[in-house]
């Protein structure tokens, strides 16, 4: 989205135009991102990607900015020593109000041009936020009904990357891993101490949430989508304390079964897919993917979390 035609000296690092390829200039030294934010309406039966049943968080722009006076998202130039994830959070919290710690994020769309790209990063908010108008560019943020966005004047890329977005909007991925079967998959050791394994486990898991899945490895749309996790941890392994979620990603949650792993974890991508999430489990046992594919969840080796 070509964005904020800002007269001022750059104010930032990543602050300045680009002489794209595409015979246009867009805003943002290292790319640009923006915060596309959702929380869950009343449902009604419907499909969680019925827009119907969601909200989002709009920008009303700044009249001397490029296409004054349309709706589109919070955001801006992305700074060379922050991620498209950062810098869309940072945006969002001065332009909009929008705090780190009550949104979640979800997943992102990218348009590359490859001068310069365009990151729409899409959360979730976990908390009550109520946006609020943080800085010049904005003339008012408010919350918009999913099914009514198209009645605002949108920025014109933002309307064109609309179709593509809505494919995103309302969806949640969890990760369930089979822990013992996980670490099973590599002979460093763990069976000394599996209660240290899992710990190294969870730790990589950790990273996982915060760096996210290329889309295509786990089948679904978009760039990169940034999951919840959770470990079922069994016997030995058991009494891990979690990895607490940072601002705005996920960490991992650390389920002690209380018996059997393979009936705990069928157990949690059980209640996830009756939640409506995309659910992936991960293991290689041949029948604990039978039960956990009959829920509705879709499976994974080991090799999509170990590093």
């Amino acid at each position: 989205m070509t964005d904020l035609p800002d007269s001022r000296p750059p104010r930032r690092p990543g602050d300045g135009w680009v002489e794209c390829r595409c015979g246009h200039r867009h805003w943002g030294r290292y790319g640009a991102a923006g915060l596309l934010l959702w929380r869950r309406e009343a449902d009604g039966g419907l499909p969680v990607t019925d827009p119907r049943r969601y909200a989002v968080v709009l920008q009303h722009r700044a009249v001397w900015s490029h296409h004054g006076g349309t709706w589109a998202l919070p955001g801006g130039a992305v700074n060379p020593d922050e991620t498209e994830v950062e810098g869309a959070l940072r945006e969002a919290a001065e332009e909009a109000g929008l705090p780190a710690s009550g949104v979640r994020v979800r997943a992102d769309h990218r348009l590359d041009h490859g001068d310069w790209a365009y990151t729409t990063v899409v959360a979730e908010a976990v908390r009550e936020v109520e946006p609020q108008v943080g800085d010049h560019e904005s003339i008012g943020v408010a919350w918009v009904p999913g099914a009514a966005l198209r009645d605002r004047p949108l920025l014109p890329a933002f309307a064109d990357a609309l179709p593509a977005l809505h494919e995103l909007l309302g969806r949640r991925l969890v990760i369930v891993v089979d822990g013992a079967n996980t670490m099973g998959a590599r002979p460093d050791g763990w069976w000394h101490d599996r209660h240290a394994a899992t710990e190294r486990l969870r730790d990589e898991l950790a990273t996982l949430a915060a760096a996210g899945l290329a889309a295509g490895r786990v089948g679904l749309p978009g760039h990169r989508w940034y999951p919840d996790v959770e470990l079922v941890a069994e016997g030995a392994a058991r009494g891990v304390s979690d990895a607490p979620a940072g601002d705005g990603v996920g960490g991992v949650v650390v389920v002690d079964a209380p018996g059997s792993g393979d009936d705990a974890v069928v157990a949690r991508a059980t209640a996830h897919r009756g939640d409506g999430d995309e659910v992936v489990v991960v293991t290689s046992d041949r029948e604990l993917r039978r039960r956990v594919e009959a829920t509705g969840a879709r499976t994974a080796g080991p090799g999509l979390v170990l590093p």
